[in-house]
């Protein structure tokens, strides 16, 4: 069941955009996509977005096409794909669309045949790590993973300015992190420091008695309530929404680089929406819609032609750390594993 939503002030100007955007398509055969669309009447959205930017997205969806409801299903990325397998060995087939922040899940999905090939509308322009080489995933928003903490408990002269710093004693019982068991941002930011520290960084972390929570989210709201005033990661698109609230939290963006994390999404080759998930995410791939993702939800995407917001970094401004996401799916397990070895849970 989907919760409540909050109403989107950008509704109004962005669904007239894309009715404008919509009308230069050959009027047929948009009439006809859509009807068929609206026959099916709904389409179903497995989604590790954050429940609010997740709402937002439907809601703008169903504003735009009338008669389409989108039945948001959010969860962890490894949970996404834990349900989508076990509703598969069920004989199950109940997704439309799939989309999770580990991009080593489309790698394996794609293997075992179970994407439809499909490029949503605009596709062709976007940044060569936002695609699929043969044409299955795309990514539909990114995110950085930063430090953040609360600035009425640490000052901006004591905050941690560096991974390595997280390691000070001075942290022990102070931090929190995300779980890459839960999470494809965290696992993705695993491995990236594995690689750019070695394991042993995470070992010593751990002896720093850190929280575990589950989603890459959820760091934002326990460093806002003081609970933890430091967290070691999570999406900063988190961490700034949550400022922007008025919370007392500050965002790090550490110089020895942040991992980047682009969260595909792609159609379920057995859709049982099949047209209703081909206009979504054709609109979730519009200049419109991605426009939104920068304005208001603090992400990054691929597009172009997308501009953000004044107080946030560009990603040429930073200097990133990319996983490959073959490598990422083949050391899955491992990154599972060291994790609960070091962390106990």
């Amino acid at each position: 069941m989907r919760a409540a939503r909050p109403a989107a002030c950008s509704s109004v100007p962005l669904v007239l955009a894309l009715s404008v955007a919509l009308a230069a398509a050959p009027a047929l055969a948009q009439d006809v996509r859509v009807e068929a669309a609206r026959k099916e009447g709904k389409v179903v959205w497995y989604t590790s977005l954050a429940l609010s930017s997740a709402e937002r997205v439907a809601k703008l969806f169903e504003a735009a096409y009338p008669g389409i409801t989108v039945e948001v299903q959010r969860t962890g990325s490894e949970r996404i794909l834990q349900r989508v397998m076990q509703e598969l060995q069920a004989n199950l087939r109940l997704v439309d669309v799939i989309h999770t922040s580990d991009a080593g899940h489309f790698v394996l999905l794609k293997e075992k045949k179970h994407l439809l090939r499909y490029t949503p509308a605009g596709a062709d322009a976007l940044a060569p790590g936002f695609k699929d080489r043969d044409g299955y995933y795309y990514g539909l928003r990114a995110t950085v993973n930063v430090i953040a903490y609360n600035t009425k408990i640490v000052t901006a002269a004591e905050a941690p300015k560096t991974w390595k710093d997280l390691l000070d004693p001075k942290w022990k019982g102070r931090l929190v992190t995300a779980h890459p068991g839960y999470s494809g941002v965290i696992a993705t930011h695993v491995l990236a420091l594995a690689q750019l520290h070695g394991w042993d960084y995470w070992k010593q972390l751990a002896q720093n008695r850190v929280m575990l929570v589950q989603s890459a989210v959820d760091p934002a709201g326990v460093v806002a309530s003081g609970e933890r005033p430091v967290a070691v990661d999570g999406g900063d698109y988190t961490f700034y929404q949550t400022k922007k609230k008025g919370n007392p939290v500050e965002i790090v963006y550490p110089k020895e680089g942040v991992p980047l994390v682009v969260s595909p999404t792609a159609i379920a080759a057995w859709a049982p929406h099949p047209n209703a998930a081909k206009l979504f995410t054709d609109f979730t791939f519009s200049r419109e819609l991605q426009q939104v993702l920068a304005d208001s939800e603090g992400l990054y995407t691929g597009h172009p032609e997308v501009r953000y917001p004044a107080d946030k970094p560009r990603l040429s401004d930073l200097k990133l750390l990319q996983i490959d996401p073959e490598e990422l799916q083949k050391r899955n397990e491992e990154i599972k594993k060291r994790f609960v070895e070091f962390f106990g849970a």
